[in-house]
């Protein structure tokens, strides 16, 4: 895993990275966010792989991601899934 770039956004409170990693397949976005969390030493529940992109016929992999600096700045943030927003309503309705 070699990284491109990082940034870190103050206003968000998390950091942005940018990193390439090589493998014979498609790595997939949980597999990419285990490598970050391996390689980067970050929590799990603070990490969001936005993208997982590839040339073809090249087996290297952009991989766009968010390290929040907390739980709750990553709930505030990042949308919410319409299957989430469902199961939250079920659920209060109850």
């Amino acid at each position: 895993m070699k990284v491109l770039k990082e940034i870190k956004n103050n206003l968000l409170r998390r950091k942005e990275i940018t990193f390439v990693i090589e493998s014979n397949s498609n790595p997939g976005f949980k597999n990419s966010k285990k490598s970050i969390v391996e390689k980067l030493k970050a929590p799990e529940e603070n990490v969001v792989v936005k993208s997982v992109k590839n040339n073809f016929g090249t087996r290297e992999f952009l991989i766009e991601s968010f390290i929040y600096d907390s739980k709750v700045d990553k709930e505030r943030i990042e949308p919410k899934f319409k299957k989430e927003k469902q199961s939250k309503k079920a659920g209060g309705k109850e």
